[in-house]
């Protein structure tokens, strides 16, 4: 197969951090190449120097052999290479239409023209398999849908070398299954495919070519039948990583979270969490499992006071905190990892050092009357920054400059160094590698050994099988059932999330 596309010496530097460092990597026409790494390799930097986002300090950028300049992502378009970005670039307040010829704009005198991109996105999805309605609104899509807006809003440009970034870090399995099977039709078309991921598993099924990197070099090549799991994941992370998560048996105590007949709608008035009823106990994880939308996440936000309940109970440590605010159910002891980081975790705008502080920087030892200690909240930063090796430039960097795997890590680093008596994590390690993974797991089951009740809610089954000492199952929002670990499989835990209780007789 001839090279589609190839970077030869990328250098790229920002402040205090050399990004890339002499990187090469090649790209063959047809294939799917995997670029694996930890959070802060360098992966999202090459690529979006390969895009045109970042203009690179060194190095080289041949598309099918000829050398080219990139100084925007208009350039990287007219040269045939699209990206999928791991937060979506689309209008939510815009047809799926509007977002696909956004700045490609089809004019018919002086309208648009939005009957031509319409039928030409109904052909495009039809070939592919996506059946999108170019007319839907994007904010009523699935994240799932949105994702496949965005790979035909590239094809749209007449991409032909795709780059997805961190593509299944929000997707359900079922919507994994269907990327890969989308990305499979399109190499058989002749695209060519770059994919970034942390999930072994994902790559060693997907992936033609593996090329990782770490501290901003290349360190290997190979493919998926030359190397094991254990192996690639060795190789990341440059040490031997554990990837089953060790714990002795629970110890549970007093009931920390009690829910009672817990009643939510959603945002379109909906019942989403429908007569829930579960406890939590202090020194246990109870784990809740289920496909992506059948209540998991209204239920975290109305525990952790982001969404208003309308019945049922919700006491924390012996106290009602149904519709209680945010700030009252953090200081009686709640941690939250949120679903979303980037909407309800973090504080794009601020610093590193201010998002380790969101929800103690009024309280001792960072306040003083009024006035916010700041060298203290340095402090604090530069112990967690070390801590949770989160790979930022310094604790004044913008959180929004972190790749999202290190967004994570601020989160779960500021809702982990303070005293707690209940986590609620949800999606804990969402776009972390498996280094990063193997930590917070030590973590969250450290907490747990330490009395914390924990509440973990994941779409990753094997995450929730491995930490938890409980699993209930979410499904159409009614708690299906609730099995204790030592009798959960992958198999009773798969019929429960599809809404089977029971095997039909043969």
């Amino acid at each position: 197969m001839s090279i589609v596309l190839e970077a030869q010496g990328i250098r790229k530097q920002f402040p205090g951090v050399l990004a890339n460092d002499d990187v090469n990597f090649d790209l063959k026409k047809g294939e799917i190449h995997v670029l694996l790494g930890e959070n802060g390799a360098g992966k999202s930097t090459l690529m979006n120097v390969l895009y045109g986002l970042y203009k690179p300090d060194g190095g080289e950028i041949r598309v099918n052999g000829q050398a080219i300049s990139m100084s925007s992502p208009r350039d990287a378009i007219e040269h045939g290479i699209g990206m999928v970005h791991q937060h979506f670039m689309l209008i939510p307040v815009f047809t799926v239409a509007e977002n696909i010829m956004l700045g490609m704009e089809s004019v018919r005198g002086l309208a648009l023209d939005e009957k031509v991109v319409a039928d030409r996105v109904r052909e495009l999805s039809r070939e592919l398999g996506m059946e999108l309605d170019p007319n839907a609104y994007v904010h009523d899509l699935s994240v799932g849908v949105q994702q496949r807006v965005e790979i035909v809003k590239a094809l749209y440009r007449k991409a032909e070398i795709l780059i997805l970034d961190e593509p299944t870090a929000v997707l359900t399995p079922q919507e994994v299954e269907d990327l890969f099977t989308i990305m499979h039709d399109l190499t058989n078309r002749g695209v060519s495919i770059v994919f970034i991921t942390h999930k072994l598993k994902e790559v060693l099924e997907v992936a033609d070519r593996i090329t990782v990197m770490r501290g901003g070099k290349v360190v290997g090549s190979t493919t998926p039948a030359e190397i094991s799991e254990a192996d690639l994941a060795n190789l990341m992370v440059g040490r031997e990583v554990s990837l089953t998560v060790d714990k002795a048996a629970a110890q549970p105590k007093e009931t920390v979270l009690e829910v009672s007949n817990l009643r939510v709608l959603d945002n379109l008035g909906t019942v989403a969490v429908d007569d829930v009823s579960l406890t939590v106990q202090a020194g246990e994880i109870l784990g809740i499992a289920g496909v992506q939308g059948n209540g998991q996440t209204e239920l975290v936000r109305a525990l952790t006071g982001l969404a208003r309940t309308s019945g049922g109970s919700i006491r924390l440590d012996g106290q009602e905190v149904a519709n209680a605010s945010p700030r009252r159910i953090t200081e009686l002891g709640s941690a939250h990892i949120p679903e979303d980081r980037q909407k309800d975790g973090l504080v794009l705008a601020f610093p590193v050092m201010d998002n380790l502080v969101l929800n103690t920087y009024y309280l001792p030892p960072y306040s003083q009357g009024l006035v916010v200690n700041w060298d203290r909240a340095l402090e604090n930063a530069d112990q967690r920054i070390e801590q949770f090796d989160i790979r930022t430039s310094g604790p004044m960097a913008h959180v929004s400059t972190l790749s999202g795997g290190n967004q994570q890590k601020v989160i779960v680093a500021r809702e982990l160094s303070r005293p707690i008596k209940l986590l609620i994590a949800s999606q804990p390690t969402r776009g972390l590698d498996v280094g990063s993974i193997e930590y917070i797991h030590g973590q969250i089951i450290k907490r747990r050994d330490e009395g914390v009740a924990v509440l973990l809610v994941s779409t990753e089954l094997d995450e929730v099988l491995q930490l938890s000492d409980r699993i209930a199952v979410m499904y159409r929002g009614k708690i299906l059932a609730v099995v204790p670990a030592a009798e959960a499989t992958k198999e009773n835990i798969g019929l429960l999330m599809a809404g089977i209780t029971e095997k039909k007789p043969a």
